[in-house]
Parts: C-alpha cells; structure tokens; sequence
C-alpha cells in the first residue's frame, strides 16, 4: 500500500490482549511477523511489521492509569475504518443510532482515532491518518486481506455504514457468493457482512480480519501446535479455502487461501 486509504476502507488492526508477549510471540510464529513491545510513550503498542511494512498491533489489556482491568475485557481483533475526518464521523455515528465508545483523540502526529458501537452492537474502529495510513502490506501470506462483519440485522447495519462513511452494500457478483454482502467504496469491494443467523449461539455481532494465507490447512495444524482452538474446521468456498482459528488467548480471526485476492484499497 502506498499512500491513504480511501475514506470507508479498513485500513488497521488491532488486537487487545492480557498477555502481549505471547500474542506476538504466536503470530510472528504464525506469520512471520516482527515485532516488539513498544515504547512507554505508546503504552507499550506494538506495531508488527512484515517484509518492513506495518500489518497489525498488539497492544496489552490495561486501564488508562497502566492497571490490569477486572475483569479483563475479552481478547478481541479491531478492525480500523479510514477516515478524512473523524470528528464529522463521530457526530454523525451518534445520529445514525451508533454508541461511541471512545470518542476521537490524537495518537502523536500517526493520526486520530476514535472507537464506536454500530446500532446492531459490532464494535469497530475509525482512523484519520496522520503520518500514518495504517497497514503497509496486504493480500500476500501473513497480512490482512479482508474484514468481515457479523450482524444480526444486515438492514440496520447497511444504513448504518452507508450514513456514517461514503459505503455502499450490495450482494456479491461471485457465483456462489450471491447471498454474501459487500461494502463498497467507489464501487469496488472493500469488506463483507454476514448475517448472524450462521454463527453458533452466544457469538456476539463482531468484526473480524482474514489474513491470506499460502495454505490454509498449513496454518491451521501450526496454530493448533502453538496452541489455538479451531472454530469451524478449513473448508472450500466460493472464493477460495479458509478457516476460523482463535488463538490461545481467545482472539478469533479467518486465514484464507484466496483464489484470487483483490487488494482491499
């Protein structure tokens, strides 16, 4: 990726863990990712990089003052959508119905970012970029392909997206696909949604990040080793062969061996 993403388009992850050596530990294993503890300053974030490009953070469950939350809140991927203004976002999230979690703030001069609740309960990320675009590398083994939410009302949700970011839905065009919803920025498909109807009971509305993969089954007996838990064993779909993993400390997240990746932005 070179330069900004365009305004709607998930552009970072994050992952919030109790134990954040051993996350990074598990997926630069995983994916042959880099990365380190980070600077006080940062409160420790990690940004992890592959072939020298950003890809995702890591960051330790803390409260605001460095204390350990109680209880700890649950281990959970941020997907970040971009955006050229956070501020107007954040207000007109408050009008369309969405919650704001976490208003807007400066991180040094990376950017802004603000954390909301859309009206269906999936909690999601904003970033206005800085000196910062967000992931530097995408669609190639190890990085971030696509971010999929899980919702139980796909309306409430479309509405909701398409008020808040210049988005669009539409079913999908893959055959195969054709009950599969896409968001799109310009016309071209940046991310998905799924009804919660397919998901197993108790699973909360959620966004969730793939990353490609060069085999998917590789990567699932390596994440068991490591000491992930499967949830839904690698299977063949329309676009390709995947499989949800949650890795040792409860992170959920997709690895996909797409059969032909298109680039997120």
């Amino acid at each position: 990726m070179n330069g900004p993403y365009k305004p709607g388009t998930p552009c970072w992850i994050d992952l919030m863990v109790p134990d954040q050596q051993a996350a990074i530990d598990f997926y630069s294993d995983l994916f042959g990712w880099q990365g380190e503890v980070g600077s006080p300053e940062t409160g420790g974030y990690a940004v992890c990089t592959l072939k020298g490009k950003p890809v995702a953070g890591i960051m330790k469950a803390m409260n605001p003052d460095g204390t350990t939350p109680d209880p700890l809140p649950p281990t959970v991927w941020t997907t970040y959508l971009s955006t050229d203004s956070i501020d107007s976002t954040v207000k007109s999230v408050t009008d369309a119905g969405g919650t704001v979690m976490m208003g807007p703030m400066d991180v040094m001069d990376l950017g802004r970012m603000a954390v909301i609740s859309d009206p269906t309960g999936a909690v999601v990320g904003l970033w206005q970029p800085g000196t910062f675009d967000g992931a530097g590398i995408v669609n190639e083994h190890g990085a971030l392909i696509w971010n999929e939410l899980t919702t139980p009302d796909l309306p409430a949700a479309s509405a909701f997206y398409s008020s808040i970011l210049p988005v669009s839905t539409a079913r999908s065009e893959t055959p195969g696909a054709e009950e599969y919803i896409e968001f799109k920025v310009d016309g071209r498909a940046v991310g998905g949604m799924l009804d919660m109807s397919k998901m197993p009971p108790g699973v909360p509305p959620h966004w969730q990040p793939y990353f490609h993969v060069d085999s998917v089954d590789d990567i699932q007996a390596a994440a068991v080793r490591a000491g992930a838990t499967v949830l839904a064993p690698a299977f063949d779909m329309a676009v390709g062969r995947m499989a949800v993993l949650a890795d040792p400390q409860g992170g959920a997240f997709s690895v996909i061996t797409a059969q032909s990746p298109e680039q997120p932005a």
